[in-house]
């Protein structure tokens, strides 16, 4: 998998697949990733899983509404 490929977040899965590949690429466990952002670990699983949240759901109405779409892509910061 290309490292610096932008990944397009049109659902719940797709926000998985990224939020799971970014994880890999930065070295680090479910359990160190839900430390640092005060998360559940549980919970980021899920999101790695593409289950559907709320607020996932809510999010991706809202831009879908607006017709916009998000992209995620490293940060060069």
């Amino acid at each position: 998998m290309d490292d610096d490929r932008p990944f397009r977040i049109y659902s719940p899965e797709s926000l998985g697949v990224a939020i799971k590949h970014y994880r890999h690429l930065s070295g680090l466990s479910q359990a160190e990733l839900a430390e640092r952002t005060g998360l559940n670990r549980t919970y980021l699983s899920s999101l790695e899983q593409g289950r559907e949240t709320e607020q996932v759901r809510r999010l991706l109405r809202v831009l879908q509404e607006l017709g916009v779409r998000m992209t995620l892509q490293k940060a060069d910061w």
